[in-house]
């Protein structure tokens, strides 16, 4: 698991997400923040984050949230609250 958030840490500048991914993680995290992308990078740099990688995806949980990030190109695939 550290080496897994070594590696997106390192890698934090090529993450990204699509117009409907920021859409998705807007509504799906209740958040009004215009700089979504940043807002993700801030919670996978928590001390406190987990990440893992299970098939092509890197999964980090902070909070009672859940990213899921492509561990090809970077781009975060959704956001979700775990219930």
């Amino acid at each position: 698991m550290k080496q897994e958030k070594e590696i997106l840490i390192t890698n934090i500048n090529k993450i990204h997400t699509t117009a409907l991914g920021k859409e998705r993680i807007k509504n799906n995290l209740k958040i009004s923040n215009n700089d979504e992308v940043e807002y993700i990078k801030k919670l996978i740099q928590n001390n406190n984050s987990v990440i893992y990688k299970q098939g092509k995806n890197y999964y980090c949980e902070i909070n009672n949230i859940r990213l899921t990030i492509n561990s090809y190109n970077y781009c975060i695939i959704t956001a979700h609250i775990i219930k």
